[in-house]
């Protein structure tokens, strides 16, 4: 399929290039041509582009394309828990209300409920997410289906999943689809025994792989595992060797700078989710001390139910604000900082190092922005206006792997989503009837 997309204000998210005016070309998945009208205008031979016979040419009225939002953390299929267990502290949250509905779950419910979410994602500039959940399978034939780009982490704890289990799905998944990609990883050191543990350590060694886990998500936890071990959580997971070849935590509120050495040294990412923290009264991340200490920091939602949404938008702007207030600085953190968070280091993060800008040769996942709106107007500073007023409803278009699949309010996907709302609605109300 040869796409066309021309009148565009282009944001390549590469370093030192601000927004121009001009066309983007994708062929298939890829991107084969991202040229200002200038270049367009001077010399074909320039782009080493032939002249094309277009599939489908869209006319973007002067709106913005810019890369896709990674959502780096989070658990799709948890729609179904959307507004269920709100205002508790995540130990009671997760263990008197999450983990009794989890248990009633089907593959065939996981599968279903991931559809809910990818819907919410598309609507909302998502292009690529990095899952965690029970049944890793589910979610994958989900987002195939929906053509959502998607990085598989399990939730391997000491009741699901096993190591060998992990194993063979990082080997099948690492090579079965282009939208689908797994890494190693575990819930949480508070969720596996010691024993466990080190045989994801010997899994991550093995395959010479980074590992992804929660990781001091609250005061609690790091406590906890003081006790148990005499280390904070990210200083007892190195110990096992568990990060010599990469990976990242989830959430990172509540580290030491030793924690943050471990991190710096081990080239670790930090994924920040701040809605989730402030819900659940986690705590305010410490996101620029590790700017300061070039820690690489993305961005994701968590799941819905600890939420409740999954709009990046709202995300960036809680990671600038929470900053600014934690820092006592209002320029603790810079619009374009948060918004190279929420899109490249994103995909540094979830390993789609092809799907980070907007160039030739890399993914065509594209998202349009709608400039026409109050709330990006006057348009004379686009990043900020992304990150501090931007939302949802300016989101146009959303393409994947060179698919359109959402536009101007409408879904390209073969499933009606009111089929897919009454199919979430009826698994909700099973399990809610079994508990």
């Amino acid at each position: 399929m040869n796409i066309r997309l021309y009148n565009a204000r282009i944001l390549t998210m590469e370093k030192n290039r601000s927004v121009f005016e001009g066309e983007v070309w994708i062929k298939n998945e890829k991107i084969v041509c991202v040229a200002s009208k200038e270049e367009l205008a001077s010399d074909w031979d320039v782009l080493n582009a032939p002249r094309i016979d277009w599939d489908i040419q869209v006319d973007c009225e002067n709106n913005l394309l810019m890369p896709g939002f990674k959502n780096a953390h989070t658990h799709s299929a948890m729609t179904f828990l959307r507004s269920y267990a709100d205002d508790l502290p995540l130990d009671k949250w997760l263990h008197e209300k999450i983990f009794p509905m989890e248990a009633h779950l089907t593959p065939e419910d996981i599968y279903e409920l991931t559809k809910l979410a990818v819907l919410e994602y598309l609507s909302g500039g998502v292009t690529s997410i990095c899952d965690m959940y029970v049944n890793p399978e589910a979610v994958a034939e989900a987002c195939m289906d929906m053509g959502m780009r998607c990085v598989l982490v399990p939730g391997l704890n000491n009741f699901v999943s096993s190591p060998e289990r992990v194993e063979e799905e990082y080997v099948k998944w690492n090579k079965r689809n282009s939208l689908i990609s797994y890494q190693l990883g575990f819930h949480a050191e508070y969720t596996c025994s010691k024993e466990l543990l080190c045989k994801v350590s010997e899994l991550a060694h093995r395959y010479r792989a980074p590992v992804y886990t929660h990781l001091a998500e609250t005061a609690k936890e790091v406590e906890e595992c003081k006790s148990r071990y005499g280390m904070t959580p990210a200083m007892f997971l190195d110990s096992l060797g568990m990060f010599e070849f990469g990976g990242g935590g989830f959430h990172c509120v509540h580290m030491t700078p030793e924690d943050m050495d471990v991190f710096r040294k081990r080239r670790l990412h930090v994924i920040t989710n701040p809605a989730s923290n402030l819900k659940l009264a986690s705590g305010i991340a410490p996101i620029a001390e590790y700017e300061k200490r070039k820690i690489p920091v993305s961005i994701g939602t968590d799941g819905p139910a600890s939420n409740n949404c999954l709009d990046m938008f709202r995300e960036m702007f809680l990671v600038a604000g929470l900053s600014k207030v934690r820092e006592q600085n209002a320029a603790s953190l810079s619009a374009e900082r948060v918004l190279r968070m929420a899109t490249v280091h994103g995909a540094k993060a979830m390993r789609l190092n092809k799907a980070d800008t907007l160039a030739r040769g890399k993914l065509a996942d594209i998202i349009m922005i709608d400039l026409h709106q109050p709330n990006m107007q006057p348009d004379c500073n686009v990043v900020g206006n992304l990150v501090y007023s931007g939302s949802k409803s300016n989101v146009r278009m959303t393409m994947i792997n060179g698919k359109i699949l959402y536009k101007e309010g409408k879904y390209f996907l073969g499933e009606s989503p009111d089929g897919i709302y009454d199919k979430c609605n009826a698994i909700f109300k099973r399990i809610s009837n079994s508990v």
